[in-house]
């Protein structure tokens, strides 16, 4: 259990939604839903879906030579990161950058770049491998390379915990500010969503046809937390108060009861439940709160293990100034996660 006094003054997204929380939010509001059907030189017929950000375009973010270096993830990455720090008016190296730093939560990473590189082993063996897609294949990519596009040399983290990613990452995030190890800390979670996945999945009989479990999602969820002090000093607009996070491991048979009040006792009755992951407990914990609205923004966007960042952002937009919300996560074999947030300042 962290608490802290930790602010919210930027957030970041690309979503299937579109680009940008404006989209995102729209979709909420609006309850629309972003699957589409897969393509038939994928799967032919068999009515399953999937939400892939296919209003993004990464030539909107950087010139085509240079996108060539990263993959699909860090562009995601990169892109909903630029978003936010303007979203937090953070001008790059206007701050000290050794005290601005970097977790993500990431599930798949760069999937694309690693399909890519074992083909060449396995069509051509060492011969076949191609040196250059190798430093994007590993889940630390996105970060990393966010890190170097935005001179960021604070702490840099990624966290790969199932469906509870971008919560460990928040967690991890929320502990460097409150041991000022950083006074600004980027934090979220992004996936990338391709065939080959999906067809694994399916062969694994995890792609359940209009199930919560099987419609997959991708894209970049991004907020910046701050000291409240540091950003208080500079003047930053609050989008929103980190009030805790806790978490709490496996449960063995017969300390469910137990587990449950040590992770939510003491928080305020929320206005407001967001849910992520694909885990029964989720659904369980949310019972504990009856009449709060849920959202569910999975149920629109689609899933993975890291897209409880695009879940914090819509949950932290959607609450009113002042307003209280608890963010749940969990992961079937745990960990289990809640979030209070608080809603920000209202808008100039």
């Amino acid at each position: 259990m962290v608490d802290s006094s930790v602010v919210i003054t930027g957030v970041g997204a690309v979503s299937s939604a579109g680009v940008g929380v404006e989209p995102l939010m729209d979709a909420i509001r609006s309850g629309r839903c972003c699957f589409q059907p897969f393509p038939e030189e994928i799967f032919s017929g068999g009515g399953d879906e999937w939400a892939p950000a296919s209003a993004f375009r990464v030539a909107d973010f950087m010139p085509p030579l240079k996108a060539r270096k990263f993959d699909r993830c860090s562009q995601f990455a990169i892109a909903a990161a630029g978003m936010a720090l303007k979203d937090a008016s953070i001008v790059v190296g206007e701050l000290e950058p050794t005290r601005i730093g970097i977790v993500l939560g990431c599930g798949f990473g760069g999937i694309t770049n690693s399909a890519e590189f074992l083909k060449g082993y396995f069509s051509g063996g060492a011969d076949g491998l191609i040196p250059l897609l190798f430093p994007n294949t590993v889940p630390n990519a996105a970060a990393s390379n966010t890190s170097m596009e935005y001179r960021l040399k604070g702490p840099n983290v990624t966290m790969v915990q199932r469906f509870c990613s971008a919560e460990s990452a928040l967690l991890l995030a929320q502990r460097f500010l409150e041991e000022e190890r950083a006074d600004v800390m980027l934090v979220g979670g992004v996936d990338e969503i391709i065939p080959i996945i999906l067809k694994g999945f399916r062969a694994l009989g995890q792609l359940r046809t209009g199930g919560a479990g099987g419609r997959f999602g991708e894209g970049a969820g991004i907020l910046v937390l701050e000291r409240g002090g540091h950003a208080a000093r500079r003047g930053a607009r609050v989008r929103g108060r980190l009030k805790g996070v806790r978490t709490i491991g496996l449960l063995p048979p017969g300390r469910e009861d137990e587990g449950v009040h040590r992770l939510l006792a003491g928080f305020p009755q929320p206005e407001l439940l967001s849910l992520s992951g694909v885990a029964p407990e989720c659904g369980k914990l949310a019972g504990l709160f009856p009449g709060v609205p849920r959202l569910d923004s999975g149920a629109l966007l689609g899933r993975s293990l890291a897209m409880g960042g695009i879940a914090l952002t819509a949950h932290l937009l959607t609450l009113h100034p002042g307003g209280r919300g608890i963010h749940l996560a969990a992961s079937p074999e745990g960990p289990w996660f809640a979030v209070a947030l608080e809603g920000g300042d209202s808008p100039p």
